[in-house]
């Protein structure tokens, strides 16, 4: 983003991610159809979602 990496996770590594902006330097980051969390590029901080392969009830 903006030239700069940003690390996820080793587990994605070499995996193609989606980002998409929702607000002013805060974007969504998705794997296939899945939500894992979201980037604040002022903070530099990665906020998790819950697990979303996890079992479902």
């Amino acid at each position: 983003m903006h030239r700069k990496k940003i690390n996820i996770s080793t587990v994605l590594a070499g995996q193609r991610l989606g980002i998409k902006e929702i607000d002013e330097g805060i974007w969504l980051v998705s794997f296939m159809h899945y939500d894992l969390g979201y980037i604040d590029l002022e903070q530099k901080t990665l906020q998790t979602l819950d697990n979303p392969f996890g079992p479902r009830l």
